[in-house]
């Protein structure tokens, strides 16, 4: 019985992940998951693959109320509703419209990067995210771990919407083109998921720690139209409804 055992998003991209008992999911996918994104001083995205402390950082945000809790136990509240300047980030695959969020986000972030830092609001919900959902089983993450030597492979580290259990290895893969319903929603299911560096990162240090990337290639190899290595599936939203941790996943 193919189920979901963990749900995972975050309000700010690259932030630890939270993994609420159950969520809304819509048409854009989870309201306000990964509506908020970083960037330098040149106005451009903070890229996860290339940043690893954002992961040390946790964030909650309710009725335009975004909260902040830093590594040092110290935490930061305040309105999250982009009032500041224009932001067009074209930083790797994501092209992002948003508004700079001013606040007290500032000053701690920057501390932490060790650069300037500002937090931004994207203008549309889905932005910060490249399809409404992306599943992962325990049966892909079962065989890396494998592959890699370990009993275990967090999935956080690919940082997917749902993660479903009672899967044979790579099985979702399978499902490409297919419907099924999750809880009181209905997804349709797509092609692979790219993957990127941020994977090799630790999911809750952020430090370089398994090379996913060498492992995925050589027991899957590269997809041949472009060398990318893939890793998980993304789905749309056919018919929206709440999904919980527990929920099955089957055939629609």
């Amino acid at each position: 019985m193919k189920r979901v055992v963990r749900i995972s998003v975050s309000p700010v991209k690259g932030f630890r992940l939270s993994h609420p008992e159950k969520v809304e999911l819509g048409r854009d996918g989870v309201a306000e998951n990964r509506r908020f994104f970083l960037v330098g001083a040149d106005g451009q995205r903070l890229r996860s693959s290339l940043t690893p402390w954002p992961v040390l950082v946790r964030a909650e945000y309710d009725a335009e109320l975004l909260r902040m809790r830093f590594p040092d136990g110290s935490e930061i509240e305040g309105d999250a509703r982009g009032n500041g300047a224009t932001i067009r980030s074209t930083a790797g695959t994501l092209h992002v419209d948003g508004r700079v969020v001013e606040g007290p986000w500032a000053a701690p972030l920057s501390r932490l990067a060790g650069h300037p830092v500002r937090l931004v609001r994207a203008d549309r919900p889905a932005d910060g995210m490249h399809a409404p959902v992306t599943l992962v089983s325990d049966g892909s993450l079962a065989r890396l771990a494998e592959v890699a030597g370990r009993a275990h492979v967090d999935a956080r580290r690919f940082r997917m919407l749902l993660e479903v259990a009672e899967c044979e290895p790579h099985e979702e893969d399978t499902w490409e083109g297919g419907s099924f319903h999750v809880g009181e929603a209905t997804i349709r299911v797509g092609g692979p998921v790219d993957r990127c560096a941020v994977t090799t990162r630790d999911p809750e240090t952020g430090e370089r720690d398994l090379d996913t990337l060498r492992l995925l290639k050589e027991y899957r190899g590269q997809r041949e139209s472009d060398g990318a290595v893939l890793f998980g599936v993304y789905a749309t939203v056919e018919r929206p409804g709440v999904v919980r941790v527990g929920d099955r996943l089957t055939a629609a």
